[in-house]
């Protein structure tokens, strides 16, 4: 595949629109109060139904966790696969690393969720992590090299997220470093 084609993203499950409601709700408790925030009482509240009911639609914080991180990496692979489909003059690893940064930091309790601790792959959609990943593929042409870079900007995001990095540190400067290894 060329590394400027839009590959689809996988066709996924439709949910009941109460679920939807839910997962929804689930994602603005995130966004501003974090995971632990995010609990069955509470998403009840939030949708007007007695918590004992939410457990008809939702089984438990885990399938709840699986739904939010599914929506985060469908999010995140539209953002990538548009960003190496149309790089500009940046070139698709310049390009890529800019969008992930800014997604991600913009969405970092969503992120935190998706790419932190284990992975119950089996609760998502085959074929949305290989999807929301391959544009690192498709802007390296090499699947080590794909896999290096992805560990490299979740590595500058995380940190930046949690303000590991010392006072005055040139992140800008530390983002094209990377992108131009990946690109010599």
């Amino acid at each position: 595949m060329p590394a400027t084609a839009l590959a689809s993203p996988p066709t996924r499950t439709v949910h009941s629109a109460r679920v939807a409601e839910i997962v929804a709700a689930a994602r603005r408790v995130l966004d501003t109060e974090g995971w632990d925030a995010v609990t069955m009482r509470r998403l009840a509240t939030e949708v007007g139904i007695q918590a004992p009911s939410l457990y008809k639609h939702i089984a438990d914080k885990g399938a709840l966790a699986a739904a939010l991180i599914e929506d985060a990496l469908l999010e995140m692979g539209e953002v990538l696969h548009a960003a190496v489909a149309k790089p500009g003059r940046r070139g698709p690893v310049s390009a890529l690393l800019v969008a992930y940064r800014e997604h991600s930091v913009a969405n970092s309790e969503v992120y935190r969720l998706a790419t932190s601790g284990p992975l119950a792959r089996d609760a998502l959609t085959p074929g949305v992590e290989e999807w929301a990943g391959q544009p690192f593929f498709l802007a390296t042409g090499d699947a080590a090299k794909a896999q290096a870079l992805w560990s490299f900007a979740h590595g500058m995001v995380i940190l930046e997220i949690d303000g590991r990095y010392p006072e005055g540190s040139d992140l800008d400067a530390t983002w094209r470093a990377g992108g131009a290894a990946f690109t010599a």
